[in-house]
């Protein structure tokens, strides 16, 4: 079995992989839907949150409301980092619980393949060891920007948020392998993802897929 943490900054198609994996059959974990799933009303992670960011990031429910939160931790690098330290550590616990028996747990849903849908990587680095790869999704900062504006995103959110995400280099360097995604084509980007696999005998169906979160 093959277990990889993928990363990318923003608009990169980090994600489009990650679908592009899942449609394959692998299992994937997106770690920011894993961190939404420990926001359960009432635990500890949570009354750090308000005490950090305020009573204004819960919903009606008790739980976090994410747009909520994200506004308030993106203010500033400060915030950010203080909304990294309240989190990742929980996160860093948990997912180590998932991979550490990788080989069974895929083996049991018959997937080859098992992939982290990392945002934050530099956050999880420590964690890298326990995967066989990891695979950065690469494009200019430039067309990065005009895909994330295409899909909806103003642009001075999109240039706040990538000014705080390590440089394409630092990426790069986090990687183990590099898929270049300067394409305009999805196709032609999921052919790149499919020499990928094929290169490292991962080639047809991957299993019978999962998204799995917390």
């Amino acid at each position: 079995m093959t277990s990889l943490f993928l990363i990318g900054n923003i608009a990169s198609g980090k994600s489009t992989a990650a679908r592009f994996f899942a449609r394959r059959g692998a299992r994937c974990i997106d770690l920011d839907r894993f961190a939404k799933d420990l926001y359960v009303p009432g635990s500890d992670i949570v009354n750090e949150l308000v005490q950090e960011f305020g009573v204004e990031i819960l919903d009606a429910f008790g739980g976090v409301d994410a747009h909520q939160l994200a506004a308030r931790a993106f203010e500033s690098p400060s915030s950010t980092q203080r909304l990294n330290d309240i989190v990742h550590p929980v996160l860093k616990n948990r997912l180590a619980q998932v991979l550490m028996p990788v080989p069974c747990a895929s083996m049991a849903m018959g997937s080859r393949l098992t992939v982290v849908e990392a945002s934050v990587p530099e956050a999880v680095h420590d964690l890298f060891p326990l995967v066989d790869e990891v695979l950065a999704i690469c494009a200019p900062y430039e067309l990065r920007r005009q895909r994330a504006i295409a899909r909806g995103m103003d642009p001075d959110d999109f240039a706040r948020r990538a000014s705080r995400q390590p440089s394409d280099a630092a990426i790069a360097a986090m990687a183990t392998s590099i898929i270049d995604n300067s394409y305009r084509d999805v196709h032609e980007f999921e052919d790149a993802l499919d020499d990928w696999l094929l290169h490292r005998g991962l080639s047809g169906s991957l299993g019978c897929g999962e998204v799995a979160h917390g």
